[in-house]
């Protein structure tokens, strides 16, 4: 039986076409439909519902340790009220997830995790954890809201003192008043665009839904779905668990190479990473020919199978049908073309920059 979150029947009230998603019961879309909804993310700013992702706080003098062993960035010299993203790895190389770590206070961390990972991740946490530090599972303790969009940083703005919200990429300030409801302000988000996330007690979640509405109205704002969140992030480039990553996938094959820091420390999975390197690595591809590529489609160049879509759709800012897709390492390079197997067809397609 699937859960709701606390914004459930608002969503229903507003028309949201319900869909049973990670456990939950989310809106795909409202009535003004997915294209709707990623351009007001675009031009102006758009609201998501994404109380349904995981937190989990480590606490103690050795939570800093037992991060830096679990995930393959390295949190050493992380200021309190920063954010910093991270792959998770089984002890193969393969990512078990990709989280976001908030720095809290001097020995205490929030973990954000997928909400399809949330009791895998736990179990693996706690199943790993050592020394003086503890595992919490807090996820039915918050709710979390994404106010995505240009719009955003003026909305905020009027409804939150100066002082309190975040100035930089990746900070956060933990204790902020948005309207009058206590909230932690996190300058990230998943769609590419300038915008917050803020995370608030589940009760409180209803009246700062309705009140950011109501208050962004004039300038755009709208309610958005998992539709357009899926779009947007996939015009952005970014990576989704079970898409461009999963247990079979190392790090530094889907472009997060970023994210790994193997010479600062040792972590879980970081022999048999460094060992595999990367036969493979992501790229975009933009269709030439006529058809929409999708996901788990064949990649071909000159007849010969290269690799295979791992996201695809019509992207409605970029105007076109666009994927990205996992194919042997050094095979393509920007401006190639190649052929995407979709549904029997060859239809061509060019590589492209991801952005």
């Amino acid at each position: 039986m699937e859960l709701k979150t606390p914004l459930y029947d608002l969503h229903v009230a507003a028309g949201g076409r319900m869909v049973p998603f990670a456990g939950y019961l989310l809106p795909v879309q409202y009535e003004t439909g997915v294209i709707q909804e990623h351009m007001a993310v675009r031009q102006r700013m758009g609201l998501f519902d994404v109380s349904h992702m995981g937190e989990v706080r480590f606490e103690g003098p050795d939570a800093l340790e037992n991060l830096n062993h679990l995930m393959t960035n390295d949190f050493s010299g992380m200021g309190i009220g920063q954010v910093r993203y991270s792959p998770m790895l089984n002890d193969e190389g393969g990512i078990l997830d990709d989280l976001i770590v908030y720095r809290l206070d001097e020995d205490k961390y929030l973990v954000v995790v997928n909400a399809s990972n949330r009791e895998k991740d736990v179990l693996w946490m706690k199943a790993h954890r050592f020394g003086d530090c503890s595992v919490s599972d807090v996820s039915d303790d918050i709710a979390q809201l994404a106010l995505q969009g240009p719009g955003a940083k003026a909305l905020i703005a009027s409804l939150t003192p100066a002082e309190q919200i975040p100035q930089k990429y990746y900070w956060f300030t933990q204790r902020a008043s948005v309207g009058g409801i206590d909230c932690l302000i996190s300058r990230t988000g998943y769609t590419g665009e300038f915008g917050y996330e803020l995370y608030v007690h589940p009760e409180d979640a209803p009246a700062l839904w309705t009140m950011l509405l109501d208050k962004g109205r004039e300038a755009g704002l709208i309610p958005c779905g998992l539709g357009a969140r899926d779009t947007l992030r996939l015009e952005a480039a970014m990576p989704l668990y079970g898409h461009e990553m999963d247990e079979s996938v190392s790090p530094l094959e889907t472009g997060l190479d970023w994210a790994v820091k193997a010479d600062a420390h040792d972590f879980i999975g970081r022999e048999a990473t460094l060992q595999k390197g990367a036969p493979r690595t992501r790229v975009g591809l933009k269709a030439t020919g006529k058809g929409i590529l999708r996901e788990h489609q064949a990649v071909f160049q000159g007849g010969r199978p290269v690799g295979q879509t791992t996201s695809g759709t019509f992207l409605p800012h970029v105007g076109a049908a666009c994927a990205m897709a996992l194919v042997e390492s050094g095979s393509l390079q920007p401006g190639d073309g190649v052929e995407v197997d979709v549904r029997g067809r060859m239809v061509a397609a060019e590589i492209v920059p991801l952005p």
